[in-house]
């Protein structure tokens, strides 16, 4: 196969908002797919109508476009293999269902809800290892292979409800190999007769993504592991099929794992540590519930990109910063791993970080000029340039920005109690109100003088750094918290500085 020829493709469900782990595989795709010169697609696959969440498609379709994961195909876009949203191939399936079912890789069975939860139930109790609708079960059940003709041609006739499902064969060893983890053996009997087109019309996943990837000449299906159970009778629907040669390769991609690394990562763990699992904000169309994004709290796309592609993929150096250029000419499936990776959320923040302090001050600057504006505070940009270098190095995330600089703006209305009790001792009160009275005095406001006056201060007082500065911090930031006094002094000027020192010791009620 040549390179030019590599079609992939990412196939989400839209029953809810994509979590990192999806937006994982597409970006897997996509750097496959771009390192080989082929292309990518993305296909809704929204089969399973009782699980649609409106609204589902174009968080997806946000999610990876922030990501700049770009598809040459898909709904928008179009191409030449679409529709592209299977609702819209939805009665292309029912002919390949009644295929399988003619050259007898196939059947209809009739069997009721009551009548599948019997057999369930007789083979928990006979306690057999296998409690599933397959090769030793199906000849007790309603279906064409165990009725009559006459009888299954009745009940299609009188129009009595049923699904196609897969007769998977009797002790076979079913081969799946696999890119990441080698050749995959699996015996025929462990697996279970798939409904393959349901009672309402509409095809299960099994059939429907076989029959796509097929019709769309996918050459690599690269997925979750989750997916890995599935692939023997994707392998033996090739088969039936007759597509056998034209089968795609399989890789099937390691799971995220909780930061404890025992199970599968989740929304549930991300509330319980305090970080989104998703990448873009979600709100739930039916509960209201809104969890946090990647892109709302404050992460540049590249760094989440760059953060997610070390997660399975080991480039086989040092380097952990990449560009999409770089990521995408040293991708490859032989260098991602085969066991799950444990999710840090520092090292997601580190990520950040590093995007974060590679920006020059002018762009840093403008992003915190943004929240200054949506709090209705007003700066010059000058300012904002002398604040930006004092705090970048701070800042993992966007907010962060504001949060460690909103003092310089906006004075302190309350003071941090517990640094008060720490920091103020019977003495300090008198010690600010005379250094108040003398550093008024200075007539050059620069940080030689400032420094010169504070340690001249300090000496006259036979007293310690410590008890000035901090209590001088508490006052003009309200906590113990930002850059050196002095810096800070620097950028609010004199007469703020003067006037947080004074309405500080009057509302701490010290100043009298």
């Amino acid at each position: 196969m040549s390179e030019s020829k590599v079609r992939v493709r990412f196939a989400p469900s839209p029953t809810g908002p994509l979590h990192i782990g999806g937006v994982r595989t597409a970006l897997y795709n996509y750097l496959f797919a771009r390192n080989h010169g082929g292309k990518v697609i993305l296909r809704i696959e929204d089969t399973d109508r009782n699980r649609y969440v409106p609204g589902a498609e174009e968080y997806i379709i946000e999610s990876l476009a922030w990501c700049g994961i770009i598809f040459d195909e898909d709904s928008r876009k179009g191409g030449p293999y679409g529709p592209y949203r299977q609702s819209e191939r939805r009665f292309m399936y029912r002919d390949y269902a009644i295929q399988l079912v003619k050259s007898g890789h196939a059947y209809y069975a009739f069997d009721s809800a009551e009548e599948l939860d019997k057999m369930r139930s007789r083979l928990k109790s006979a306690e057999e290892h296998l409690t599933q609708y397959g090769p030793f079960t199906r000849m007790e059940m309603q279906n064409s292979l165990s009725l009559p003709a006459e009888e299954v041609k009745r009940r299609l006739d009188a129009g009595d409800p049923y699904v196609i499902r897969i007769r998977i064969p009797e002790n076979e060893t079913v081969r799946v190999n696999d890119l990441i983890r080698g050749e995959v053996l699996v015996q025929s009997n462990s697996l279970d007769d798939k409904v393959l087109y349901k009672s309402d019309g509409w095809p299960t996943y099994h059939l429907a993504n076989i029959v796509d990837d097929h019709l769309m000449e996918i050459t690599h299906v690269i997925r979750g592991e989750e997916w890995l159970p599935s692939a023997p009778l994707h392998v033996l629907l090739y088969r039936y099929l007759g597509w056998e040669k034209e089968m795609p390769q399989f890789a099937h991609l390691p799971l995220l794992l909780k930061p404890e690394g025992n199970g599968k990562l989740s929304k549930r763990d991300g509330d319980r540590l305090g970080f989104p699992v998703f990448p873009l904000q979600w709100k739930d169309p039916k509960s209201g519930e809104i969890s946090s994004g990647y892109r709302e709290s404050g992460y540049f796309p590249e760094a989440f990109v760059n953060m997610l592609a070390l997660l399975g993929w080991n480039p086989g150096t040092e380097q952990e910063i990449f560009s999409k250029e770089e990521l995408i000419s040293q991708f490859s499936l032989e260098r991602v791993g085969k066991h799950g990776s444990k999710f840090d959320p520092e090292k997601a923040k580190w990520f950040n970080h590093q995007y974060l302090t590679s920006k020059n001050d002018e762009e840093l600057a403008g992003y915190l000029s943004e929240y200054l504006n949506s709090n209705g505070v007003t700066s010059s940009q000058n300012t904002l340039l002398k604040v930006i270098a004092l705090i970048r190095e701070r800042a993992n995330l966007l907010p962060d920005l504001w949060n460690n600089s909103r003092f310089f703006f906006i004075p302190p209305d309350q003071y941090d109690e517990k640094v008060f009790h720490k920091i103020w001792k019977p003495e300090t009160s008198a010690l600010l109100k005379d250094f108040l009275s003398q550093v008024a005095n200075i007539d050059v406001w620069e940080e030689d003088s400032l420094q010169g006056f504070i340690h001249t201060f300090i000496e006259s007082h036979s007293a310690k750094m410590g008890q000035l500065m901090n209590p001088l911090r508490l006052l003009i930031v309200g906590t113990n918290m930002g850059p050196g006094i002095i810096d800070i002094a620097l950028v609010i000027g004199k007469e703020e500085f003067l006037r947080r020192v004074s309405t500080g010791l009057e509302k701490l009620n010290y100043g009298k």
